[in-house]
């Protein structure tokens, strides 16, 4: 059981305390806030509050996280795009709308758990039994290549290379409006979003150096395409950095705006370009796949 004690800042005055839990706590939806408010795990100023309670300047809420209990991931047939594959590794084109590892509200149909159906279990499991052979992720709305370790030894290694920054990862990405350089870099610390605690944002308070760099492929009416390499690889980084300039990615409903284009369901944003030292042999690999469908048709709607 976790405990915590929060008081309450002034901002938030008359704000419902179930959406002031899930504001502000990052494991918890607002849904699961109210199953803990209805169980008894909250208390504000020492009484148990509705879950409708507004709230006061400076009220003291104490919250109780029960520990989760994990289920273990369990193998699934489910077709997987394998650009590459050996004792050691596997490369994976990851497709649009595929949640990278079961958690809370996606315990299945997972990249995980495929990869447990096609491996025969056989994955590191130095991030434990939800992330088994998960290196590095990408976002479940962002498609493209992926490096999956199937023993701790090469998970060890390519995590390093990823810490060193030899781990060369490029993207492609449509972003909102003209671009004027031809090349750029954005280095700009990432951090949590200080009042939606979902959201990453670019800040100096409790963040982490976070540095993109991008070049212009085309320029459309509105739009631009774009290269990018991450030097570093934080949460939503891309997506953080491209609305931190005012250019945020076609698609993006949580950093886009209230004009992110709903008809594209999700950012498009692709990782097309993966090259890493191999573990074992210690030769260079390096791979690249195309740009998916959903992608080149939003390509040629916007060339209209």
């Amino acid at each position: 059981m976790t405990e915590k004690s929060i008081n309450v800042p002034a901002e938030y005055a008359d704000l419902r305390i179930d959406k002031f839990l899930a504001d502000s706590e990052p494991e918890l939806t607002r849904s699961a806030a109210v199953r803990l408010i209805e169980s008894g795990n909250v208390f504000v100023n020492g009484k148990i509050p509705s879950k409708n309670l507004k709230l006061k300047p400076d009220d003291t809420i104490l919250l109780s996280i029960p520990e989760p209990t994990v289920p273990e991931a369990v193998p699934e047939n489910i077709p997987l795009d394998i650009v590459y594959e050996d004792g050691d590794l596997l490369v994976v084109n990851k497709p649009r709308g595929m949640v990278v590892h079961p958690a809370v509200g996606n315990y299945s149909g997972t990249l995980v758990n495929a990869l447990l159906y096609h491996c025969s279990g056989s994955l590191s499991g130095i991030n434990g039994v939800l992330r088994p052979g998960i290196v590095h992720r990408i976002d479940k709305d962002t498609s493209g290549l992926l490096i999956v370790a199937k023993n701790d030894f090469s998970h060890r290694i390519l995590a390093e290379q990823i810490k060193e920054h030899s781990f060369t990862r490029k993207y492609q990405a449509i972003v909102i409006g003209n671009v004027k350089e031809d090349n750029g870099t954005v280095n700009a610390p990432i951090g949590r979003h200080h009042t939606d605690r979902k959201k990453m944002t670019v800040t100096n308070e409790n963040s982490r150096n976070a540095v993109t760099h991008y070049r212009v492929i085309c320029r459309y009416s509105g739009y631009t395409h774009l290269e990018l390499e991450l030097e570093t690889g934080r949460t939503h980084q891309i997506r953080v950095h491209m609305s931190y300039i005012g250019h945020p990615v076609a698609g993006d409903s949580v950093y886009g705006g209230k004009n992110y284009i709903k008809s594209l369901n999700g950012q498009c944003l692709h990782a097309y370009y993966i090259s890493f030292v191999h573990p074992r042999t210690g030769k260079t690999l390096s791979f690249s796949v195309s740009l998916p469908d959903y992608f080149k048709d939003f390509i040629d709607a916007i060339k209209k």
